[in-house]
């Protein structure tokens, strides 16, 4: 059985479960400034890191040439799976249900640090690997559910996936369903889910199989295309005159700021330090891109002269 084929059809159970399911959690009526997370959530980040952990330790003798590349993955699963800690266990998650602009610093750590850091640590195989033996047949006979793969392809395809991600980013800041997250815990549930599924999938379009393997000329385009709309929304926070999110109340004044203040921080962060990600993951791409092929080069040497 392939390997591509299990990591097609293994991705979306893993990545629904695992790095997505922590999201869910906001107790939007917590304490100010409060440490600490919900104990299912605290497992589930748990569990994610233990099973990274022991899926990379049975790979690790079978890996003798790709050793580096292993511990280069694990450094950017650890700081993804870090930065999710942050945003979700930190006093960062307690302070979002009383200013906007802690809020979008969750969001952005969520959907631009943490999210392409998870996906540049590779996770999906090491976690398949860290599975008893038993289990990874019956994984390996799943991998003919030929309708799973259908709908892992389609949903990961660059377009689907920046519009995935554009329709969360864009529903979810309707205040009429933004002000909803703040009152009811479910309903921000669901939209931390939803922020940070769209985020893993637009990102693993663009940095994983389809971006790197295929046309990263086209992952250079829908990263310009998302720091484009992500930067409109973000100068519609920063130049409204209006509150857009009235239910913060005057909870932002334990910040020292106004309404309108903490809404027009909120929006310079996801417009300036936001953007600013997708430009450097768009250099990135670019500089591989343009880098000359080291095989071609070795070929070039080796070739003997007519």
């Amino acid at each position: 059985m392939g390997a591509v084929a299990v990591r097609k059809l293994i991705l979306p159970v893993l990545l629904l479960g695992l790095p997505a399911a922590p999201a869910l959690a906001h107790d939007v009526n917590g304490n100010y400034l409060s440490w600490g997370a919900e104990p299912w959530v605290s497992a589930c980040l748990a569990l994610s890191l233990v099973w990274y952990v022991q899926g990379m330790l049975r790979l690790w003798p079978r890996a003798r040439k790709s050793r580096p590349a292993l511990l280069r993955q694990f450094a950017c699963f650890g700081a993804g799976w870090a930065l999710l800690l942050l945003a979700l266990a930190s006093p960062l998650d307690s302070a979002g249900s009383y200013g906007f602009w802690a809020h979008m610093v969750q969001h952005e750590v969520l959907m631009i640090v943490s999210a392409p850091l998870m996906v540049l640590g590779r996770p999906f195989g090491v976690w398949i690997w860290a599975l008893p033996s038993a289990w990874r047949g019956g994984v390996g006979k799943a991998t003919r559910w030929r309708w799973l793969a259908w709908c892992w392809d389609m949903i990961t395809r660059p377009m689907h996936a920046w519009l995935i991600h554009f329709a969360a980013l864009w529903v979810w800041h309707v205040p009429a369903l933004f002000q909803a997250g703040l009152v009811d815990n479910d309903i921000h549930a669901l939209q931390h889910a939803s922020f940070l599924f769209s985020a893993l999938l637009f990102w693993w379009a663009v940095l994983g199989q389809h971006g790197i393997h295929h046309s990263r000329g086209a992952s250079i385009v829908y990263l310009f295309t998302t720091m484009m709309h992500t930067g409109a929304l973000g100068a519609l926070f920063t130049f409204s005159e209006a509150v857009w999110y009235p239910l913060y109340g005057d909870r932002p004044a334990l910040f020292g700021l106004t309404p309108l203040e903490d809404q027009q921080l909120g929006g310079l962060i996801m417009w300036i330090p936001g953007g600013l990600a997708y430009v450097i993951a768009g250099l990135v791409l670019g500089a591989r891109w343009l880098m000359p092929d080291e095989r071609k080069i070795v070929g070039i040497i080796n070739r003997r002269p007519p």
